[in-house]
């Protein structure tokens, strides 16, 4: 049976389990526990990139307390972690402190400790903090300027518990740290299916361009144009919401123009920039900044658009197919001459001389179009198998939330079998990711 609350996003209360808050079984902010450490006393320092969302914690860097910060924020071996700044506390960001290589440790000011004093289980008190669900309305409770928003610590001292006796918090936390490393482990084991996928991927790329009996030629010596724009007068505060599409860096992946988050430019602007117009069947290459070397081609139905400095045009002559081409800018083979080619402290990119010099294997147009037909075959079986391995990881991802909730708002009761149970079907996955190889 069960009661109903006044927060929405608790359901309702198990009638068997006390009502409580966070402020009558925790304390916020701790002080030291005992004396204050020796000035040369090493402390454990963890910040903010050093806490996981899954609640893991590198706890493998120390200094003298002499050296260490004033405002860091102090814990201690028993505390839980809760990060209270945006995007870190939507994204999950927190822990269970379960030991310390010192006695003493500080951590990021974003973070709130709370010290659990009487009558809760600390593991358990992570774990209602740590709920997907609570967290999801902790963000719609936030205080601050957009992007420096946090959680007071007045929310979370009355954030509300639902509290079963000792015994079942333990019960309930060791039956979510055995369910959670099961659910954990199978994502892993998707994601090393999706790595494998990508190397196969990989592979198939480097033995379509294999043939020893294609001549090889230089990019230069098939290409009507080599070149790339500019950015506008104005820079980012001149783009619209509408009008001609203006391609950057970002609009260019491997596996097509992706124009989510296009920029547009006024018809007059793109009229003014000719020599950067985009024509469909046009190669596209990405040669400055951390996306350099992503390639792909404009299709058959772009209407218009333009470049900037940042994206280099290749438009071919009658001689090269521009799927061929683009595949193999984008092969191993192709990735490692445009890689090669800026290498140095001192260069900002790949220039337009540079990129004409790659050298690529010619074999007739009908013989390209065939290449291409094979790898687009195979792009699209994997494709479709990176979806459906990734609708797995979703659907995993969301039980995992789900379970969290019920199981700390007594939705769903954990009995010593389901205990045991879970334990052993955990024990044999955690086992399996470990030692068995993954299949795509």
């Amino acid at each position: 049976m069960s009661l109903p609350v006044s927060e929405p996003w608790l359901g309702d209360a198990p009638i068997d389990w006390p009502r409580s808050r966070i402020r009558n079984v925790a304390q916020l902010s701790p002080g030291f526990s005992g004396l204050p450490p020796n000035p040369d006393e090493d402390c454990t320092v963890v910040p903010m990139e050093r806490v996981s969302d899954d609640g893991k914690i590198d706890v493998g860097f120390a200094q003298a307390f002499e050296d260490i910060s004033s405002g860091l924020t102090l814990f201690e071996a028993g505390d839980v972690l809760f990060a209270k700044i945006t995007p870190c506390m939507e994204n999950g960001k927190g822990a269970f402190v379960e030991s310390l290589p010192t006695k003493y440790a500080f951590g990021s000011t974003e973070f709130h400790v709370l010290r659990p004093c009487h009558g809760v289980h600390a593991k358990y008190l992570y774990y209602y903090t740590f709920n997907p669900i609570y967290r999801a309305y902790a963000a719609e409770n936030m205080s601050g300027a957009a992007g420096q928003k946090r959680v007071s610590s007045r929310f979370l001292k009355d954030t509300r518990l639902f509290l079963p006796p000792l015994p079942q918090q333990e019960r309930i936390a060791a039956y979510l740290d055995a369910s959670c490393a099961a659910i954990d482990a199978a994502v892993v084991a998707k994601l090393k299916q999706i790595e494998t996928l990508d190397a196969i991927a990989s592979t198939v790329l480097h033995r379509a361009f294999a043939n020893e009996n294609w001549r090889n030629t230089r990019i230069k010596d098939v290409a009507a144009k080599i070149g790339s724009g500019v950015t506008p007068d104005g820079g980012a505060a001149g783009y619209l919401t509408e009008g001609v599409p203006l391609i950057r860096s970002q609009n260019v992946h491997f596996d097509g123009l992706r124009l989510d988050d296009v920029a547009y430019i006024a018809k007059d602007t793109h009229a003014a920039m000719s020599n950067s117009h985009l024509h469909p069947g046009d190669v596209l290459l990405n040669i400055t900044g951390a996306s350099i070397g992503r390639c792909t081609f404009v299709p058959e139905n772009f209407q218009e658009g333009n470049v900037n400095q940042h994206v280099c045009i290749i438009r071919g002559n009658h001689k090269v197919d521009c799927k061929y081409l683009a595949a193999f800018v984008s092969s191993p083979r192709g990735q490692g001459q445009v890689l090669s080619s800026f290498t140095g402290a001192s260069r900002q990119g790949l220039s337009h001389k540079e990129l004409g010099l790659i050298e690529f294997p010619l074999p007739s147009i009908d013989v390209q179009q065939r290449v291409v037909s094979e790898i687009e075959l195979q792009n699209s079986q994997h494709a479709q198998l990176r979806n459906n391995i990734r609708s797995q990881i979703s659907t995993l991802t969301t039980y995992r939330k789900s379970l969290i909730h019920e199981c700390v708002t007594g939705q769903r009761r954990i009995s010593e079998a389901d205990l045991r149970a879970i334990t052993g079907r955990a024990a044999k996955v955690v086992a399996n990711t470990a030692h068995e190889p993954t299949h795509a």
